[in-house]
């Protein structure tokens, strides 16, 4: 639904013009052919952008039928978008650095600035703030400059299912710099769907050029025999709870602990009892203790 302006909105006019204006196709000046009008909101108040849209003046050239926009105008809101990238960006920081509930960003922005913004708008940029933030972590190059100055990679694969029948989200982490490298929903935890996530992982971790010195996961068969398929030789630790299932209980049971079953506490295959030492130089990651009789 178009954003509803005020009739007394006091805009600031901001002319953008196309700053290359040679015809990519055949080389002539393009002129001034139409203007565009957006009206967005601005930490420093609303403006209107006038966009000068230019195009090919010979009709006998393919550019002449196409239009060409003023290049600064991504740089200062997105399509088709009410505000600027300096009230998205804010938006994003309240939420996700201070932790502000929508509510409260909705009357920050109000009483501050002025900009009125609906309860599903800003929940709709969050959550587009969110999908940018996530392709920037998941950047090669950037994943690379955070992990300059680390040795070994400590990987960990957790599965969330909110209700019985619903999609399960599993999550791959890497725990020396608490990182959430990526997550996806399946309907199946079939073996073969989850060795997908686990070659993933190594793609990663080979692209980072890091050996991957630890797994750890809870039990379940798929994450068993598609570490040990994927990573040979690699230390994998059972944990004492998954950590989605140990929240879940502590959940349900008020002040009771979250501890592992029997079959979990303690778990320490015996091919891997010589990580033990390493193991135990994470955070987060107990030394294995002895059943009790």
């Amino acid at each position: 639904m178009p954003y509803h302006w005020p009739a007394d909105t006091d805009y600031a006019l901001w002319e953008l013009d196309v700053l290359d204006r040679g015809c990519p196709i055949c080389g002539h000046l393009m002129y001034i052919c139409d203007h565009r009008y957006r009206r967005i909101h601005t930490l420093n108040g609303p403006a209107q952008l006038v966009c000068k849209l230019n195009h090919c003046p010979d009709p006998r050239c393919p550019g002449h039928s196409k239009t060409k926009s003023p290049e600064i105008e991504a740089s200062i809101a997105p399509p088709n978008w009410a505000i600027g990238w300096d009230v998205f960006c804010w938006i994003g920081h309240r939420r996700f650095s201070r932790h502000w509930a929508v509510p409260q960003i909705q009357g920050e922005l109000l009483d501050d600035y002025g900009i009125k913004l609906s309860h599903d708008a800003i929940s709709n940029y969050i959550h587009r703030y969110q999908v940018m933030l996530a392709a920037r972590q998941q950047d090669p190059e950037v994943l690379r400059r955070q992990y300059e100055s680390v040795d070994e990679l400590v990987l960990t694969i957790d599965g969330l299912q909110p209700e019985k029948g619903h999609e399960t989200l599993y999550v791959v982490r890497e725990l020396t710099q608490k990182q959430v490298w990526f997550a996806e929903a399946l309907i199946s935890g079939k073996a073969d769907e989850v060795r997908r996530l686990i070659t993933k992982a190594k793609e990663w971790a080979e692209s980072l050029d890091k050996p991957v010195v630890l797994w750890m996961s809870d039990k379940q068969d798929a994450f068993v025999t598609g570490i040990a398929a994927e990573f040979p030789g690699v230390p994998h630790r059972y944990c004492d709870q998954p950590f989605p299932a140990g929240c879940g209980q502590a959940r349900a049971g008020g002040r009771q602990s979250c501890q592992g079953s029997n079959a979990t506490q303690g778990a320490w295959p015996a091919e891997n009892r010589t990580s033990r030492t390493r193991a135990s130089e994470y955070p987060g990651v107990r030394k294995p203790r002895g059943r009790r009789s």
